[in-house]
Formats: C-alpha cells, structure tokens, sequence
C-alpha cells in the first residue's frame, strides 16, 4: 500500500503525506479502499489511470471531496478468502467436512480472541517493527533506524541492509537499495542529506508520512496487548473478576471507546455474575487510559518497567506524534459470515453431492470484521492452525 502511495505522489507530483485513508492494507491481498489526496483535481489523476494499470492498480469513483480521511475512520472491512488443498490436521480422523462445519460454527459462536495479526508487525523474521517502535518512546531514534535489520537472505534488499549497517553510507546504500522500497530509500536520502546523527535520524524520520511512524509506536503498543489478552486468559479465564475493564456500550466499534463507557468491575459485580466476558476490554498503551485494577493491572506495570517505560509519557514531541491509547475488546466475532465448499475447479461440493477426494477440496469464506480486527487471526482460530 505504502509502495502504491509513494507511486501516485511521484505520478502526481506531490507528496506521500498528501494522501490519507482510514486504514492500512494487507501487502498479500487484492484490496480495495477509498483514499483522499490533497492538492489534486479529479482530471489530473484521470490523466494517469493508464500508467496506474500498469502498476497493477486501478484508481475509481475520482471525485472532489471536503475533508481529509484519518486513521480508524471505518466501519470495518469485508473478507472474501478461499483456502486451498484442505487436510485434517494430523491424527484427527473426524470427516473433514464436518471437521470444518464444526470449527466454523464454533467461531460464529463463541468468537475469537481479538489478537493483533502478524500484518501489525511486519512479515519478515528479523524485521522487529514493535523493537523499532519502543526505540521512538524512549526517544532513541538512530537506534530505531539501524533496527531496520537485514534478514538472512542474499537479495538486494538485504545485500543494501547489511552494506549500510557495516559503513552507516547512506549515499553508497542508496545505490544498492532497489526503486520499489519505497521507505526505505526515502530514510536513506534523508540519512544522506542530514547525517547518520541524533538530529539526522529525526529528520530523515520525517521523510516518512505520519501514518507510518505511528505504525511502528502501534507495532510495539500492539505486542503488549497481545502479551496482555493472553496473560488475562490464561489467569482468570471467562470470568469477569474485580478489577477488570468492561465496556458500558455495545455500539462502540473496537477502539473507538471513551473512558467513560469504561467500568472497573466491583467484588460485588463479580460475585453476581453481572458482566459477561465478550464486555471485557484490556487498554493499548498510552496517556490516556486507565488499568485494571488486579494480577493484570500488575502485570501492565512490571512490562513498562522491564521495557525501561515507567515514565514514559507516550508524547514524542521531536517526532510529532502522541499516543493517547485505547481500549480493545478481547473478544470478537465475524459478521455475515458465510462459505461454501468447491472443488479446486470450481464445482460447489455441496450441491454435486458426490463423493470426491478431499485433498481437492477448497473453502471459500466470506465475513465482515469490525476495524482493527483481523482475518488472519479469525482463521487461525478456525482452522488451528498458524500461517
């Protein structure tokens, strides 16, 4: 996404911060999501839609609007997912068409933990996104730069990484570093520009739009909720326990909730059973949101200090970003959620009715996700399975 943001600003004339959208999209997908760009009449971007197919992008429904989009502006997202070649997992001889009615229908029901997916992090093993945010709060950003770590692959990519860590030659990396990484050629002609310093590093952060900064701050809040969810989980289970969050308001997409829909449980209400554990909500780090008041409250506390946070504001004014935190449901469910069987040609096996291999099999699903949720972690849960 960001690759085909950096294309339209060059097409255009303008920068990647010009443009803003609701929310960041998988790299691995055909996705759709409506974007607004400042400082672009609608004729000048249909001047380009010939050179934008040729990036494998399509630019619709061109027209002048009033305001700019922010971050978490939606609703939710729309899946539509097949998944190929399905096998039982290994030493489960159950039918593996009632094998997977069964794990769909346990989801449609009871839902899943609302973890942050992989995506948040970034997909390559060495690529530590949340390390990178955690250098940003404590302020430490040529530390932050150089965590931009090659992986252990001989490729360009990885060949500039390894050659810039070594001398800290911007100019000579950039060189090495292919057109299509877009952030990191912007980072390398600010390091060139201004020097591999303090002062250097918080400018060539700057090359990057505001979205992607925070992204890295989100990368490491999102880790510790992670940690958070699965900790609360495991030492109180599905009960609601004196101290927990609960959320006061159903209505409320997922982090888009005002503290004061937020409630900490009574022993009383514990004791009468008054909420349920789909209620119970756990804060994304940041100034502005309150803790649980038990084991998990603790836990929060000990993770900040271990992580050298324990007067971390959550403001880093050299890098104009604030973190104000959130609240996060630990529980979701997917809506309208619908599949169907198909042989890998096509064929919907519930209609064909025949008796067919069943390593040919395949599952198209279907579902809605409120914001912030992902698919990757929905299907984990329904097929047990990590990818």
């Amino acid at each position: 996404m960001f690759e085909a943001v950096g294309f339209l600003a060059v097409k255009l004339g303008v920068i990647a911060s010009d443009f803003s959208y609701a929310g960041l999209k998988d790299k691995k997908a055909i996705t759709y999501q409506a974007m607004v760009v400042r400082k672009v009449t609608p004729e000048r971007l249909k001047n380009i839609e010939k050179e934008v197919e040729k990036k494998r992008m399509n630019v619709f429904n061109i027209r002048s609007v009033e305001d700019s989009l922010r971050l978490g502006q939606l609703k939710g997202n729309h899946f539509d997912i097949v998944i190929r070649n399905l096998k039982n997992q290994i030493n489960d001889s159950a039918n593996l068409r009632e094998r997977i009615l069964e794990a769909i229908e346990n989801v449609k029901n009871k839902g899943f933990v609302n973890y942050y997916g992989p995506q948040r992090f970034g997909m390559g093993r060495k690529v530590h996104t949340d390390q990178i945010g955690l250098a940003l709060l404590k302020s430490e950003t040529v530390k932050a730069v150089k965590l931009f770590t090659p992986e252990d692959l001989d490729d360009p990519v990885n060949r500039a990484k390894k050659y810039f860590l070594q001398t800290e030659d911007a100019k000579g990396t950039l060189s090495l570093m292919p057109e299509f990484k877009v952030r990191e050629r912007a980072l390398l002609e600010s390091l060139h520009r201004f020097g591999v310093t303090e002062e250097g590093c918080i400018q060539a952060w700057f090359s990057f739009p505001h979205s992607l900064r925070i992204f890295y701050v989100h990368a490491y809040s999102s880790k510790i909720w992670n940690e958070a969810v699965s900790y609360r989980l495991a030492t109180y289970g599905s009960r609601v326990v004196e101290g927990d969050l609960v959320c006061l308001d159903e209505d409320v997409d997922n982090e888009q909730l005002p503290s004061s829909k937020v409630h900490l449980v009574t022993e009383e209400e514990e004791s009468a059973n008054t909420y349920a554990i789909h209620q119970v909500v756990l804060p994304v780090l940041g100034y502005n949101i309150q803790y649980p008041k038990n084991k998990v409250g603790q836990w929060y506390q000990e993770v900040l200090s271990r992580d050298g946070l324990q007067t971390c504001k959550f403001k880093i004014p050299t890098l104009k970003l604030n973190v104000p935190g959130c609240y996060r449901k630990i529980l979701k469910h997917p809506c309208n959620l619908s599949y169907q069987l198909m042989e890998d040609h096509g064929i919907d096996v519930k209609k064909e009715g025949s008796h067919i291999d069943e390593a040919t099999l395949s599952l198209l699903i279907s579902f809605d996700l409120d914001a912030s949720c992902y698919a990757t972690v929905c299907l984990r849960e329904i097929m047990k399975h990590d990818f």
